[in-house]
């Protein structure tokens, strides 16, 4: 059998094995090169505003793409550097750099995107660009805890090395894995836990009561109390303006309605203004589109004769 047959043959019913997109464009490279007398086929379309020529052949079929390219065209990671990955056009390509604090988002490569590192994983490419540093913000870009470690609740949001102060909600802390502020147990902060923020334990209760996730209150704020999360860990919670937490009902209510907590918001709040909390305006309800179209009575009906 002749070379040229073998090659048709073998473009006709493919390998036995798959191949990758690179090693697919290096083998129809050295198909070309072995058998010169085979020409690329090529179809012409016609219409009435212009002739189009489409050529079926692989477009890049003559180009040893670099190991930096797994493909002509698009964005690839860096195997090593996570902030690190290369441009790829027409088979060539160019080295680049996310921002300080940023990493490249592989997701995609047609998308040229970094993004903050939480949720990207960089395991197996850890390293980074040397940082460029500025006051509170130990990178460019990016979400960092305060640097005093036993302000738990507290961290620096960085944007070209200038920082804004953020304060999470009470009974938060800020996470450094997640870059949000999360409850104490599962924000895994060192110094930050639960028994650390909180001059409360929960107390020891049989399974059937661990189960309800019991309630308990603030010994020291009417308007907070405690979660116990299956009778164990406390999280720190809090009622809206102008309530407390009932003891008695596990629920929070308004303060007024609280003996020993009817006072708590006096040096806060006017008694008009816990009247307005108590009993907000109600809502008038409009019609919107135009008058309507029915008629507000019922048209008389005269007896015929």
């Amino acid at each position: 059998m002749k070379t040229a047959e073998i090659i048709l043959f073998i473009a006709c019913f493919g390998a036995v094995t798959a191949l990758t997109r690179k090693q697919e464009a290096s083998e129809l490279s050295r198909r070309k090169i072995a058998s010169p007398g085979l020409r690329r086929q090529s179809t012409t379309t016609t219409t009435s505003a212009s002739i189009v020529t489409t050529d079926n052949s692989e477009e890049y079929d003559d180009i040893e793409l670099p190991e930096q390219c797994p493909e002509p065209n698009g964005f690839f990671p860096d195997p090593e550097q996570c902030d690190k990955y290369f441009d790829c056009r027409d088979g060539k390509f160019t080295v680049k750099l996310c921002p300080d604090g940023l990493v490249f988002n592989d997701f995609s490569p047609e998308h040229e995107k970094c993004d903050l590192p939480f949720g990207i994983d960089c395991t197996k490419r850890p390293k980074r660009q040397p940082p460029q540093p500025s006051i509170n913000c130990p990178r460019m870009h990016g979400y960092f805890g305060h640097e005093d470690q036993t302000i738990c609740d507290t961290f620096y949001y960085c944007v070209e090395g200038k920082f804004n102060t953020i304060k999470c909600p009470d009974g938060l802390v800020f996470s450094e894995k997640t870059g949000i502020c999360n409850w104490p147990d599962e924000a895994q902060k060192k110094g930050c836990g639960s028994r650390e923020l909180f001059n409360f334990t929960c107390p020891i209760v049989d399974d059937s009561i661990k189960a309800t996730h019991p309630r308990y209150p603030d010994s020291e704020d009417c308007q907070f109390f405690y979660v116990c999360v299956n009778g164990e860990i406390p999280r720190r919670s809090g009622c809206k303006l102008g309530q407390v937490f009932d003891e008695t009902t596990g629920r929070c209510d308004w303060a007024r309605k609280i003996p020993e907590c009817k006072d708590w918001y006096k040096d806060r709040l006017t008694d008009a203004e816990l009247d307005a909390l108590e009993n907000p305006p109600q809502k008038v309800k409009t019609t919107s589109g135009g008058s309507s179209r029915r008629k507000s009575s019922r048209p008389s009906t005269t007896p015929s004769n």
